[in-house]
């Protein structure tokens, strides 16, 4: 999957719930939806860790805002 902004992807993992709830898709573009949204689930975990990881540089710096390089987890 390409780039994607966390907004994005919890607006699509929005529009995927409403239509696995709505009932109206078969079993094997159910399937794939599910699919798709896990994907979507683990890059926006990713990105809350990431920045979640900034955060604690910024504040973990004995009481000091202080920025630190930030190389992010491949």
């Amino acid at each position: 999957m390409e780039e994607i902004k966390f907004e994005e992807a919890i607006k699509k993992l929005e529009e995927i719930s409403k239509e696995l709830e709505s009932g109206e898709l078969g079993l094997d573009e159910s399937v794939s939806k599910f699919e798709e949204g896990m994907n979507l689930s683990k890059i926006c975990t990713k990105m809350l860790n990431e920045a979640e990881k900034r955060i604690n540089i910024l504040i973990n710096n004995d009481g000091e805002i202080k920025e630190e390089n930030f190389s992010p987890e491949e």
